[in-house]
């Protein structure tokens, strides 16, 4: 069931979105070769904590296991659900940070593919196209039009540039908890409701250089590529406010190398 936000819970979701990306605009800089993830992980635990906020991801259940971190950190070939360790990012790494935070019970979403230093043209391509197909569904947001419609936007621009599309996860309905109805897939497929008022849900494209294709790693959490190539993340937090797209997490590409 799509559960409609009414203008006070928009604000508190607003309010979490914009604590979030706060939140992003001083991690990013961090995020260079040489840094170990779960370096990374504790300085989220302690900059949410000192904000008045609580890491939404840490100790999220799937099938009754645990998420161990406040963040998620996907490197390369990992496309989602990465879990922070003494692994260090190297140079031309491509690093997707996915984070959610819990302000006095309303939810945010956001995530970004970060260049670690200099990568290739072929890894770049990907982000920045990536980037783009997240606004390309954004933009497809209208009330009184069908929910696919951004699925579809996605869709077109992957496949343009003949990039694979994750199909086993996609964006979701968000605010009240972290996954809510409706799921939001990047291609067509599945239920199709009308767009409305006070709808607020995480547009997010996965989208890969090869194949499609993933695996879940033995953790039962990180996401692969099932031929090794890398993958790209991009998310936003969006409400439909007077019939049109408010996106409540703010833009992050000046922070992120200027990818666009």
């Amino acid at each position: 069931m799509i559960r409609l936000k009414n203008e006070k819970q928009i604000n508190g979701i607003r309010k979490s979105c914009k604590m979030l990306s706060a939140m992003y605009r001083e991690l990013i800089p961090l995020v260079k070769p040489g840094i170990q993830t779960i370096d990374i992980d504790m300085w989220v635990r302690d900059w949410i904590k000192k904000a008045g906020g609580r890491p939404v991801f840490l100790g999220y259940k799937i099938k009754r296991i645990e998420y161990p971190a406040a963040i998620c950190i996907s490197i390369n070939d990992e496309v989602i659900h990465g879990i922070p360790s003494k692994r260090k990012i190297c140079e031309g790494d491509l690093v997707s940070l996915d984070c959610g935070i819990d302000l006095e019970g309303f939810i945010s979403d956001q995530a970004v593919s970060i260049e670690a230093g200099k990568v290739s043209e072929e890894v770049h391509k990907l982000n920045v196209v990536t980037n783009e197909c997240l606004y390309k569904g954004i933009a497809a947001v209208k009330a009184g039009d069908r929910l696919l419609q951004i699925s579809r936007a996605v869709e077109n621009h992957a496949k343009a540039h003949g990039y694979g599309i994750v199909r086993e996860y996609c964006g979701h309905g968000v605010g009240f908890a972290l996954h809510e109805d409706p799921q939001v897939p990047n291609y067509p497929h599945g239920p199709n409701p009308k767009m409305t008022n006070g709808m607020v849900f995480a547009i997010e494209p996965m989208i890969n250089i090869g194949t499609g294709n993933i695996n879940v790693l033995d953790d039962e959490w990180t996401v692969v590529t099932s031929d090794e190539k890398v993958s790209a993340h991009w998310e936003h937090t969006v409400a439909i406010v007077n019939g049109q797209a408010e996106v409540l997490t703010d833009p992050l590409e000046e922070v992120t190398g200027g990818i666009i």
